[in-house]
């Protein structure tokens, strides 16, 4: 008992410090020494004389830092990374959804890039596939997950939900359980969103079809829109547990694509496995692909070397994927 409770102390004292110190608190003198302050405070009010004074220092510590972290707000005006400066907007207007600053970077190197956003409209009459895209830069557990959106005209929008990362500050995975990033809807053109990923990164991607009807197709993508236009007025704290890159689709899916909780929310890895467990994926030729392994295996993304990413970009990386069997919805 001595043990756990001297395990429960320094969890807490942990998580009080990592709070503070992977805040946005300016300036960061400031922060680094509040996150040692809170620690400090706490073991050192043992010594406080007279001894009745160490549990109400220490009530009095832990509350004033609980009350600032749960009113500390989220903000759009902080000086972001060039990827994340410029965020989206959207809209509908009776069948058409209209779309700010698609963003359409054109990458020589993962840090050397081309700005650039454009304006669009989508047809939601058109609006015929929602592509579950994954993608591997270590190991198999963890990936980044997000939707792409396509249209038969030929347009595609890809949606994934990321970290709003400041440009004071490098990417820190531990920083995402605490509030750290704002979260943000990058709103990207495929050659962007996927192509820094399948051409520059290098990274192991693999793209497949949902197999959902018309209406939650319609529904999911105007939930996105209403996400992509709140923030841009109400900002939101990412948080790696809660309002992740995962667990965000599947919150705002509805229908058939409503959240459950399975462990492979959290290990974004498996999130196709799980999709293909509740039915979502293709509908795919079973016999071709009779398992979860043969269809993964299928739906990796493959350039050729030296392929440049350009206007058939969306069409070159579908050349090769398993095609869904069947009429679609």
């Amino acid at each position: 008992m001595h043990w756990g409770s001297r395990a429960v102390q320094g969890a807490g004292l942990a998580l009080g410090a990592g709070a503070v110190y992977y805040s946005t608190i300016l300036p960061d003198a400031l922060r680094l020494g509040l996150s040692v302050a809170f620690p400090a405070i706490m073991v050192g009010a043992r010594w406080l004389r007279p001894a009745g004074l160490v549990f109400p220092a220490r009530v009095v510590t832990v509350t004033a830092l609980a009350t600032w972290y749960v009113t500390d707000p989220p903000r759009n005006d902080r000086v972001w990374a060039g990827e994340y400066a410029v965020p989206a907007d959207a809209w509908r207007v009776g069948d058409v959804v209209h779309v700010h600053n698609v963003r359409n970077f054109r990458y020589r190197t993962e840090t050397d890039y081309i700005p650039a956003w454009y304006d669009a409209t989508y047809d939601l009459r058109r609006l015929d596939r929602v592509d579950l895209v994954t993608s591997y830069w270590a190991g198999e557990s963890i990936a980044h997950v997000f939707l792409s959106f396509g249209f038969s005209d030929g347009q595609h929008l890809a949606i994934s939900i990321e970290t709003r990362r400041q440009a004071r500050f490098p990417y820190s995975t531990i920083a995402g359980f605490f509030h750290h990033y704002e979260l943000f809807y990058v709103t990207a053109d495929e050659r962007d969103l996927i192509g820094v990923r399948t051409d520059i990164r290098r990274e192991r991607v693999y793209m497949y079809r949902l197999d959902i009807a018309p209406a939650v197709r319609e529904h999911l993508f105007l939930s996105y829109v209403g996400a992509i236009h709140d923030i841009v007025s109400r900002p939101v704290w990412y948080n790696t547990l809660t309002d992740n890159c995962t667990t965000g689709i599947l919150a705002r899916a509805g229908a058939r694509l409503r959240y459950r909780f399975d462990w492979r929310v959290i290990l974004s890895g498996h999130t196709a496995d799980m999709a293909y467990d509740m039915d979502l994926l293709g509908p795919y030729d079973p016999k071709r692909y009779p398992d979860y392994d043969a269809l993964h295996d299928a739906s990796r993304i493959h350039r050729a070397p030296g392929a440049v990413i350009g206007p058939d970009y969306s069409t070159a990386i579908r050349a090769t994927l398993p095609p869904p069997e069947g009429p679609q919805p």
